[in-house]
């Protein structure tokens, strides 16, 4: 019997197939738009440029563009290139992978938009976007079928192209003559509080900080020791912390438990000792001095 793994996301993998299309684009698009849908374009011959979000990305053959949901966009051919622009479009929703919201799909390592496929990859990829388009022609049984495994096919090749991204990242990382300029040093620390700060009435640890950011987890303790002068761990602790002691400040009539797990613990008593050890003081203690 074989063992179910989701390794990718938290439950099956099954979109929604939306739709598909290639074409050649010969002028600049005119709607600068967005969808409440995920659409990923891939440049399979030609040269051009994609606004996003207001920022100009150059484009070609081999590039792989996220557009997630909410995100604007439009493509601009390069005029004087000799090959036309040529684009394949696929969109779906229903989705949910791990540790992003849900129908979002995963940036590309260091949280780029749009990034380059390898020889080995472009030819996979491009070999399944051209049965798409072959299939989409087709008034076959099962149509809707095969274009949604031919998806999940894509889906599934991307993100084990972003796990090689991570590790060859991570390597780099391990190499001492390797270093961040100060700004990507400074961009990461923003990052993980910012992850923090948004998760921490979950339960949540540095491996799942690490794969958020793409980094190994030794690296993300590293930095954030070197520029903060504290753990990430520590850091988490003190926030939910200052959380808890607003919550009580807000309610005191809130039970310990209800106040430990709106910030992430199920341990009522481990809670308590953690505030004590950063207070001086029991929550329980804590509360009862407030004016009721």
């Amino acid at each position: 019997m074989c063992n179910t793994s989701y390794d990718i996301t938290y439950t099956d993998l099954n979109p929604k197939f939306l739709f598909s299309y290639i074409r050649q684009r010969k002028e600049e698009e005119t709607n600068y738009h967005c969808h409440d849908y995920i659409e990923l374009v891939i440049i399979l011959k030609g040269k051009g440029h994609f606004l996003i979000n207001g920022k100009e990305y150059p484009a070609s053959e081999g590039n792989i563009i996220l557009l997630n949901p909410g995100t604007y966009h439009k493509s601009i051919p390069d005029e004087e290139s000799s090959t036309a622009f040529t684009e394949c479009y696929l969109a779906f929703t229903d989705v949910e992978f791990i540790n992003c919201p849900k129908n979002f799909f995963p940036l590309f390592h260091g949280y780029k938009l749009i990034t380059k496929l390898p020889e080995a990859w472009k030819k996979e990829i491009f070999h399944l976007c051209n049965s798409i388009a072959e299939e989409s022609k087709s008034a076959e049984t099962g149509r809707y079928f095969i274009l949604k495994a031919y998806l999940i096919q894509i889906l599934c090749l991307l993100a084990r192209f972003q796990k090689q991204e991570r590790e060859d990242a991570q390597k780099k990382e391990m190499n001492p003559r390797y270093e961040f300029k100060s700004f990507n040093k400074k961009y990461v620390i923003q990052q993980i509080t910012k992850y923090m700060e948004e998760h921490y009435q979950e339960k949540i640890s540095l491996d799942q900080i690490a794969a958020n950011m793409y980094l190994s987890s030794f690296y993300i303790s590293k930095l954030f020791k070197s520029e903060t002068g504290d753990t990430p761990i520590n850091y988490l602790i003190s926030l939910r912390m200052q959380k808890a002691k607003e919550l009580l400040d807000l309610d005191p009539e809130k039970s310990i438990q209800s106040v430990a797990a709106a910030v992430g613990y199920e341990d009522a008593y481990h809670f308590s000792k953690l505030f004590k050890k950063y207070y001086g003081i029991s929550p329980l203690y804590y509360k009862s001095r407030l004016p009721q």
